[in-house]
This record gives structure tokens, C-alpha cells and sequence, in this order.
């Protein structure tokens, strides 16, 4: 936890900086998102001190099958990160499906290694990547779906389709009402 903390502190200084020097954040705004990122280490200390009831709350989730986050702006990064762990850590089974989305190249290496974590645990690896990632993936994974290379922050609106497409035919094949989701 050290090493990310010091990581996500460096880069939350990094966009201050450049939010200083293009003038986009004033400079009571600067000072006190500064003042917040040396508080986080004793702020998360305190969080990882008492986890009793973090522990109470699991005992209670730990008996049911479906567990959902929800979340909106902020909240939402936040709700994906927390199921992504979830379901690698505690749900993922001999046999257990997993859909790996590695269309960001900067971070495919990390992807891979997500892959190989949940295919240690026995799970079943589809993965969906870009063309000059499919060899690579393919050497994990035997289903590789891919979309042709794009600019980097376009890459969601082509990774979208065949996730979409997936989610359609699953539906058609369990004979759900595609119009009618539930």
C-alpha cells in the first residue's frame, strides 16, 4: 500500500503543478488539495488501524452469490475498482468466467498479470485487447477477441461493441428478452 500511496500522492502533485502553471486551479484550491495529499498517510493509517467493522461487513456478504457496487462520478471509478478486487480475490473459482479488457497498452503488461492471477485461481479467461496486443494475450488465453488499433482514448468506444455484442448473444443463447433487461 506504501509504494501506490506514494505513487497516486506523485501524480496527484504532478496534475497540481500543471493545473498551477496553465492557471486552471487557483491557489486556495492548491493549497488545500496539498494540505490533503500530506494528510492521506496518517488518514489512511487510521483506516487500515480499525477494521472491525469492515471485517463484520464481510462475515455478512461473505454467504451470498451476487454482490453489486454502485456509485456515479467519482464514486463510480471508485464502486469498479472495489468489484474488480472482489471478484479477483474472493469470487473467482475453479471455472469461473472472467472477461479481461486489455485495450490500454501503457498498462497491457499489468493487464497480463491479472490474467495470470485469475487463471491461477481457475478461472476461464476471455479476453478482449487490440490487434497488436492478440499475440501477446494469446499465449494465456485461448479466446482473444480484438478491435483494430486506434488513438488511446478512442480505444473505449471500440472496445464497447464486442462487449456489447457479448452481452446480447449471452442473452439471446439463455433465451432472455434482449428489449426487456432485467
Amino acid at each position: 500500500i506504501a509504494r501506490r500511496q506514494r505513487q497516486m500522492c506523485i501524480r496527484d502533485r504532478l496534475g497540481l503543478y500543471f493545473g498551477d502553471v496553465l492557471g486552471t486551479v487557483d491557489l486556495d484550491t492548491y493549497t488545500a488539495m496539498v494540505r490533503g495529499i500530506e494528510a492521506l498517510p496518517a488518514q489512511m493509517e487510521r483506516l487500515l488501524a480499525d477494521t472491525e467493522d469492515i471485517r463484520a461487513a464481510a462475515r455478512e456478504l461473505a454467504g451470498h452469490d451476487q454482490i453489486f457496487f454502485i456509485g456515479r462520478n467519482l464514486d463510480y471509478a471508485l464502486s469498479l475498482e472495489g468489484s474488480l478486487k472482489l471478484k479477483e480475490i474472493s469470487l473467482i473459482e475453479e471455472g469461473t468466467p472472467v472477461i479481461a479488457a486489455a485495450t490500454y497498452m501503457p498498462l497491457f503488461d499489468k493487464a497480463m498479470s491479472n490474467v495470470v492471477e485469475v487463471q491461477a485461481r481457475g478461472a476461464q479467461v476471455l479476453a478482449l485487447t487490440t490487434d497488436a496486443g492478440a499475440a501477446q494475450m494469446h499465449s494465456r488465453v485461448e479466446r482473444v477477441l480484438t478491435v483494430p488499433e486506434t488513438e488511446t482514448m478512442l480505444l473505449p468506444q471500440l472496445g464497447v461493441v464486442p462487449l456489447q455484442l457479448l452481452a446480447y448473444y449471452i442473452a439471446v443463447y439463455k433465451g432472455r428478452n434482449v428489449d426487456q433487461p432485467r
